[in-house]
């Protein structure tokens, strides 16, 4: 008889607990710890800050699917961890013991590591539901008072899809509107090119996406670090390849949407053995810290280091495909363990993303994420919208079913193999 805890309810942490639920024995019992007890959908934070999605559309109620599944929740979130002791210490003061600790909060964000930063500051955000809701307002305000768009990622940044995603995405809303003309758009990046996402661009992304900003008149600065934000006005240095100051630029802005760097949660950060000077948890090829072995970690969360060198801090981002493949292999490794044999099973660590332009979009693939690769690809098109729209219908369903199919390996094959998704757009579901 064992007590599975997975910390964090977000992506990771939900199928993870799908996944782990499958694999348990029926004298096993499995507690998600979670700070509230809802799910949302972060990929379409995006839609919900320019009003294409409502809050509640994307949000999914997590305890009546976990109390169907026969999943403990326990929505007082985490303090601490103490994995000495085994246990966990809640928010509330109360304790939580375990045999097994999955580690799937996703990161801090750090927003006070650059002053005037952040829905605290000046700058908007799309990192959780909540920070888009508040997005849409000041995207409102923008409608009725147009005015320059500054729109990136600061340095240490490792998730900047997104930023992209939204930079476009503004675009598009813009045009709809019928003010873009009064909205010049300008992406600030610590990426040392366009393109670069952290992962040292993935086949053509680099060509794609300039083609794509020129295309839409959206100017961009490179090797960009953000030092100040005050109201209106952000202050950025662009340094060279080694890191000099090469230029100064004090950008305007009447709407602006800046992606933080990320650290490892609280509850976690600062424990020797278990996390990284960052917070980030350290793991071996089976998801298992060495220190603590009876703590695994999938997700954000997972310390990886850096694609390359860079004259400024990129971080490498955590896709769907790679925390799918984690969640997997942690499932079956956990198995193994109660088993009595030892854990086997690697996670591929694959990427696959759609990035929604609003009206199109653009697709890659990389096997495995982390340069050389197998595959190195991708592509531009109007399928890319109706793929991402798939999508999100199709992974809500998912949460909301309690269903732990896997996904993301299936999307990856009709993308090499269908250029179109002519399957996925027809079929969300499948």
């Amino acid at each position: 008889m064992s007590h599975i805890v997975i910390l964090g309810a977000g992506l990771g942490g939900v199928i993870m607990a799908y996944e782990m639920k499958d694999r348990l024995r029926s004298s096993d019992t499995l507690t998600v710890v979670n700070l509230g007890s809802t799910y949302s959908f972060v990929p379409s934070n995006p839609w919900v800050a320019v009003g294409w999605r409502k809050p509640e559309e994307i949000t999914v109620e997590l305890e009546p699917v976990f109390r169907q599944r026969g999943i403990g929740l326990r929505p007082e979130g985490a303090r601490r961890v103490h994995p000495a002791e085994n246990r966990i210490e809640l928010q509330d003061g109360s304790f939580l013991d375990y045999d097994y600790l999955i580690v799937a909060t996703g990161p801090d964000l750090a927003f006070d590591e650059v002053p005037g930063l952040g829905p605290q500051g000046h700058t908007c955000s799309i990192c959780n539901v909540e920070h888009a809701a508040g997005t849409k307002q000041a995207f409102d305000a923008l409608l009725k008072a147009p005015g320059p768009i500054v729109v990136g990622a600061v340095q240490g940044a490792s998730c900047f899809g997104p930023a992209y995603e939204f930079a476009f995405i503004l675009d598009t809303a813009l045009r709809r509107a019928r003010k873009r003309d009064r909205v010049p758009i300008t992406f600030v990046t610590p990426e040392p090119y366009i393109g670069h996402l952290g992962l040292d661009g993935v086949g053509d992304t680099k060509g794609l996406l300039e083609s794509a900003m020129r295309d839409r008149h959206i100017k961009w600065i490179t090797n960009a670090k953000v030092t100040s934000v005050e109201p209106g006005r952000m202050f950025v240095e662009e340094v060279d390849d080694n890191g000099a100051t090469r230029a100064t630029h004090e950008l305007p802005f009447a709407f602006s949407m800046m992606l933080p760097a990320f650290r490892g949660v609280p509850a976690v950060h600062g424990i020797e053995g278990l996390a990284n000077p960052r917070g980030f948890i350290t793991i071996d090829r089976h998801q298992r810290n060495a220190a603590f072995p009876n703590i695994f970690a999938v997700g954000v969360c997972v310390a990886i280091p850096p694609v390359g060198k860079t004259a400024l801090p990129v971080g490498v981002p955590k896709t769907g495909f790679m925390i799918e493949s984690m969640v997997t292999a942690t499932a079956e490794n956990i198995a193994s363990l109660m088993r009595g044999e030892e854990p086997r099973a690697v996670a591929s660590w694959n990427a696959v993303c759609l990035a929604d332009f609003g009206d199109d979009g653009m697709a890659f693939v990389a096997q495995p994420q982390i340069p050389p690769r197998n595959v190195s690809w991708s592509s531009q098109g109007r399928w890319v919208h109706a793929a991402k729209i798939g999508f999100e219908k199709y992974f809500l369903r998912k949460v909301r079913q309690g269903t732990a199919e896997t996904f993301y390996e299936k999307l990856a094959l009709h993308m090499l193999g269908i250029e179109k998704l002519k399957e996925i757009e027809l079929e969300p579901g499948e």
